[in-house]
């Protein structure tokens, strides 16, 4: 008997983790970019196909068990115009193949908290990005509720990890300038508290959520960091790569406004910046409960994730 399919949409760090993952395990895997990248492994099957092409994802997802939707359709000014045809697809493509749909969501549509978020807190998006997220998983909760597909969702927060780019991550991004003992100007207070979601925690939840019955027909919240600020994380990665003490510069929020009117990216960026205004924090405890699933050491993801990015940085300065 051959070995089950899963389709993974998109080779960013989480769905590249999630396809080594799978592959690992002996699960065959097949992996749809644009371009048809992607991580070489005799059982991933790398494919370049537009996602938003209902028809041809429709043929990619035959005999898929599960599809993971791990797409990240470029900066945010793109999302509205990208994000509701590609996920309507994907959507369409696991009710036409009856694979699990697992989407990888973010924690955008809970809005500004007081209090550590968990998975059943209502939605209350402030920031049309969030409003949309949102928006995609009512749908897909609508169809599962509708018996027509089975769907669940992993929110993770901010990334950390080596694989995290600095062009999705906000501490990348920072880390990027301080790794390389450059001032780094910060959008928010790099003093509030924190929580940060490794990139292969995220995968590690992504694939037990399409294979649990349990997972289904609900969001789960994956396993973070206890909060910890951004200056603290910088200063502890830091002192494992062996660079200075961060230089941490905050931009106020009158010449980010005034960004905003030029640069798209900048006007949409203060939509969230909510999340470093105040503490910040995930409550993952139902995902533990149920599934097992807790995050990984703290240490050993500053330990993992230093050098690399110390490396990086210093690349990029002398680029």
């Amino acid at each position: 008997m051959a070995a089950e399919l899963h389709l993974v949409i998109g080779a960013g760090p989480v769905g590249t983790s999630v396809a080594h993952r799978l592959a690992r395990d002996g699960r065959r895997v097949r992996l749809v970019t644009r371009s048809g990248s992607g991580p070489e492994h005799p059982l991933i099957q790398r494919v370049a196909a537009d996602a938003s092409d209902s028809a041809a994802l429709a043929v990619l997802a035959k005999r898929a068990t599960v599809i993971y939707n791990c797409a990240n359709p470029g900066s945010y000014p793109q999302w509205k115009r990208v994000w509701p045809p590609l996920a309507a697809s994907i959507l369409r493509a696991a009710e036409s193949s009856g694979a699990v749909l697992v989407t990888l969501g973010n924690l955008y549509g809970y809005g500004p908290v007081t209090v550590p978020i968990t998975r059943d807190m209502p939605l209350r998006p402030t920031d049309p990005k969030g409003a949309l997220r949102a928006r995609i998983w009512e749908e897909a909760l609508a169809s599962h509720e509708a018996g027509r597909v089975r769907a669940t969702e992993a929110r993770a927060s901010d990334y950390i990890g080596p694989t995290a780019p600095a062009r999705s991550s906000v501490l990348a991004f920072y880390a990027n300038a301080t790794l390389a003992d450059r001032m780094a100007w910060v959008f928010a207070d790099p003093d509030q508290p924190h929580s940060w979601t490794a990139v292969n925690d995220i995968a590690a939840t992504l694939i037990t959520l399409g294979t649990d019955r349990r997972a289904w027909g609900s969001p789960w919240l994956v396993p973070s960091s206890a909060p910890v600020s951004t200056r603290e994380v910088l200063s502890q990665l830091a002192r494992i790569a062996g660079a200075g003490e961060p230089r941490l510069r905050r931009i106020p929020r009158g010449p980010l406004h005034t960004a905003g009117f030029f640069v798209p990216t900048m006007r949409e960026l203060r939509g969230v910046l909510y999340q470093f205004d105040a503490p910040f924090a995930v409550d993952a405890s139902a995902t533990t409960d149920t599934f097992g699933l807790t995050a990984s050491p703290w240490r050993k993801v500053l330990a993992r994730t230093a050098p690399i990015w110390r490396e990086r940085a210093l690349v990029s300065r002398t680029a």
